[in-house]
């Protein structure tokens, strides 16, 4: 399953798309100004994520320790890898929605650091959490497509994909580890339900249900002929355009009618 935006049809196609080479390019100058200049300490301690009680947080290091990294390895994999699995995910998508993407699977990922943080660990700085996200979309994306482990061994991006997340959960337990393990996770998280919602399959209507409950003899529910018109109309675009063309309403409709079935 996948979305589009305005920007993207299918068939346009760039080695390196505008987003992530923005990001890369942006990465790589916060890089030299880090390791050029004399003030790079200052942009670092300013700029990485702190955990929220060691009295240095601010509130803007959840999106620009994205744009730090610890050295020339470690901006050098994550800017490979999103290179590598990003540019067909922006293709596929659009850079609005893969911009917006990329960022919330980054900030997410700092908040669930933050939490994993507290009371220990010093700062985070790197685009791994989201780099994270985008692996995570890849393998949901096209989870047969193979991948080749260590350029010789292949193997599907579904379980590549699972592999890397079973080994970041099972290193959070090692705490002398000084790689931020929670947000690769937490970026992988938050990836996982932003995807779920875009699809339709997790629609924010359904949350906000069970958060705020409407009682069923409102006067604004939709007759049961109503419904059944609404039906038709959703089946017959089915017919037409295939289950991806409907919108996350139809859907939640769709849905809500297929469980009322079973019911009776």
């Amino acid at each position: 399953m996948g979305y589009y935006d305005d920007e993207y049809r299918p068939g346009g196609f760039a080695i390196i798309p505008p987003a992530i080479k923005t990001i890369i390019l942006v990465n790589v100058g916060v890089f030299l100004l880090q390791f050029m200049t004399p003030f790079g300490g200052f942009l670092t301690g300013l700029g990485a994520l702190w955990p929220i009680d060691s009295g240095n947080f601010e509130v803007w290091q959840p999106l620009t320790y994205m744009f730090l990294h610890g050295g020339f390895t470690h901006i050098l994999f994550n800017m490979f890898a999103l290179w590598i699995f990003g540019a067909e995910i922006e293709n596929y998508w659009g850079t609005r929605h893969f911009t917006t993407y990329y960022f919330v699977c980054g900030v997410g990922a700092a908040l669930i650091n933050l939490i994993a943080s507290i009371g220990a660990g010093g700062p985070t700085v790197g685009a791994s959490g989201a780099v994270f996200g985008v692996l995570l979309a890849f393998g949901m994306m096209f989870p047969n497509r193979y991948i080749f482990l260590y350029f010789l061994f292949p193997i599907k991006a579904k379980y590549f994909v699972a592999g890397y997340a079973i080994i970041e959960f099972f290193s959070t337990f090692n705490i002398n580890s000084p790689v931020a393990h929670f947000a690769h996770l937490g970026g992988m998280l938050v990836g996982y339900v932003y995807i779920k919602i875009m699809q339709g399959e997790w629609p924010l209507q359904d949350w906000l249900d069970k958060i705020f409950p409407m009682k069923d003899s409102s006067p604004n529910q939709p007759s049961s002929r109503e419904r059944e018109e609404k039906i038709d109309v959703i089946l017959d675009k089915i017919s037409r355009s295939g289950y991806e063309s409907l919108s996350s309403e139809e859907k939640r409709i769709l849905l809500e009618a297929s469980k009322d079935n079973k019911k009776k």
